[in-house]
């Protein structure tokens, strides 16, 4: 694997830049770094995602409800976008049947495109959509498109909603004065971050940290099975010293192959809470929340579109520059979140279906990492754990 370390990197239990701040231990001797020495270039964000619906308009109705905006809307695409400067968030296309079509990662220069344009043999081209710029079309080793833009105007600010003051401890800023967050959709700021499922996690992960440059804030592995290595990554831009989100994009091992949730900001707990209450009301359904993560510490809400794709509401996320080191910890349901309710089948993918039967077969008989050891024991950790 491109991005094994053989140094001594810490035992575990030592203090080293990540102690106190994700994940209780650091690598051992002979584990994955979390980095590739020499990467071939460093994305500076998530652009975008793209998606695929047969009903464009019940895709912006739930779009506006869960607090995205529309930059554009013809009549085979949707643009969304928050209210942070940037790009759009999301790009939905009229197709055939809902699908994530793939993530669309920002260039901070044209050089950093330009070489990663010749080491993949690609072309950059045109982006024929609001905002111009170019990029160069990738496919990453789990067969999904994935696409590195640069030069693509970015959107002014909007209004945003405000945070609420809060009387905390010894230092109250709300004299004379009531909270009453009004019943509305948690405004979108901006997207944060994409988890995928890969039947080929090692080999993905290897392309991720090589092609993109990512950073693995932490490594989860099975509880008793640290040995086989991890199986699940969540991984961060690296920006040298300025701080990113803990993570970017996060993937695991499983017999899926592709999106399991997207995740947006938006401006803190009551705007969630409020926001959930309003698309509750409009009859959409959650999937998971309101809790507080472990990796990341995001305040977390997660619901569905009508189509069945999950989206998440965070707030207050760990930022970490490219001086924390990768932190290992074991994947368990437990681990999953600090507090808040417990976490649902639904949210775990564990509900069976025919759609996910032909996945699990799939899986196991393709030449792939997918074991049924492996299934055991992940299905222990997360139903049991």
């Amino acid at each position: 694997m491109v991005h094994m370390s053989h140094n001594d990197v810490g035992a575990v239990g030592s203090t080293t830049a990540h102690e106190n701040l994700h994940s209780e231990q650091g690598a051992v001797r002979g584990e994955l770094s979390g980095r590739h020495a020499q990467p071939i270039a460093k994305v500076a964000d998530l652009g975008w995602l793209e998606f695929e619906k047969p009903d464009l308009d019940a895709a912006e109705q739930f779009a506006h409800d869960f607090g995205l905006a529309t930059v554009e809307r013809t009549a085979d695409a949707l643009y969304l976008r928050g209210s942070r400067p940037g790009t759009f968030a999301a790009v939905i296309r009229k197709g055939p049947r809902s699908r994530f079509v793939g993530p669309v990662f920002k260039s901070a220069d044209a050089g950093d495109l330009n070489r990663l344009a010749r080491a993949t043999g690609q072309q950059p081209t045109s982006l024929n959509q609001p905002g111009g710029g170019v990029a160069v079309q990738l496919r990453d080793p789990n067969g999904m498109p994935v696409r590195v833009a640069h030069g693509v105007e970015e959107l002014p600010a909007l209004p945003e909603q405000t945070p609420l003051s809060m009387n905390v401890g010894l230092s109250p800023t709300r004299i004379n004065d009531t909270q009453r967050p009004p019943r509305e959709p948690a405004q979108v700021q901006r997207l944060g971050h994409v988890v995928l499922e890969s039947r080929v996690f090692n080999r993905a992960l290897d392309w991720y940290l090589e092609t993109l440059g990512l950073i693995v804030s932490d490594f989860l592995f099975l509880d008793g099975h640290r040995d086989r290595g991890p199986a699940m990554a969540f991984m961060r831009c690296d920006r040298g010293s300025e701080p990113a989100d803990h993570h970017t994009l996060a993937m695991f091992l499983g017999p899926g192959n592709g999106y399991v949730h997207s995740a947006y900001q938006v401006s803190d707990l009551d705007a969630m809470a409020a926001g959930g209450e309003y698309l509750r009301e409009r009859g959409h359904h959650r999937a998971w929340g309101i809790g507080r993560h472990i990796q990341g510490s995001q305040l977390f809400d997660y619901w569905h579109d009508p189509d069945q794709l999950m989206v998440e509401h965070f707030s207050d996320g760990d930022l970490f520059d490219s001086s924390v080191e990768t932190g290992w910890a074991p994947l368990s349901r437990a681990g999953l979140a600090q507090w808040g309710p417990p976490v649902t089948r639904e949210f775990l993918g564990a509900n069976p279906s025919p759609a996910k039967l032909r996945e699990l077969v799939e899986a196991l008989r393709e030449d792939n990492e997918i074991s049924v050891a492996h299934l055991l024991t992940m299905a222990k950790a997360m139903l049991r754990g």
